[in-house]
């Protein structure tokens, strides 16, 4: 069983910066994907960024050159950090842990960018 927890989403002003952050704990296989979702009021959950062990990195095109996902500084945590935020960014952003056999999901964190 692993347990994802969230962290770092707030309000920011369009033009700004956020780092959210997810940190997976109990039983982590050394094998693993990690991905960021979204899912804005009214509208489906979209993927927006993932990276494997192997440091494999993919992003959704909105993402590209506004969003970076890394490794944090912490074991098993996965920081996504986000630049030039506009007010369609606002979603609650969830992340998402899948290994071999399991896949599991975080609670999410509430991304708001509004003036």
């Amino acid at each position: 069983q692993v347990t994802l927890e969230e962290s770092g989403g707030g309000l920011v002003q369009p033009g700004g910066s956020l780092r959210v952050s997810c940190t997976a704990s109990g039983n982590v296989d050394s094998t693993y994907v990690r991905a960021w979702y979204r899912q804005a009021p009214g509208k489906q959950r979209e993927f927006v960024a993932s990276i494997s062990t192997g440091n494999s990195i993919t992003y959704a095109d909105f993402a590209k050159g506004r969003f970076t996902i890394s490794r944090g500084d912490v074991k098993n945590r996965v920081d996504l950090q986000m630049t030039n935020l506009k007010p369609d960014d606002t979603a609650v952003y969830s992340c998402r842990h899948s290994e071999s056999r399991a896949l599991f999901w975080g609670r999410g964190t509430q991304v708001t960018v509004s003036s």
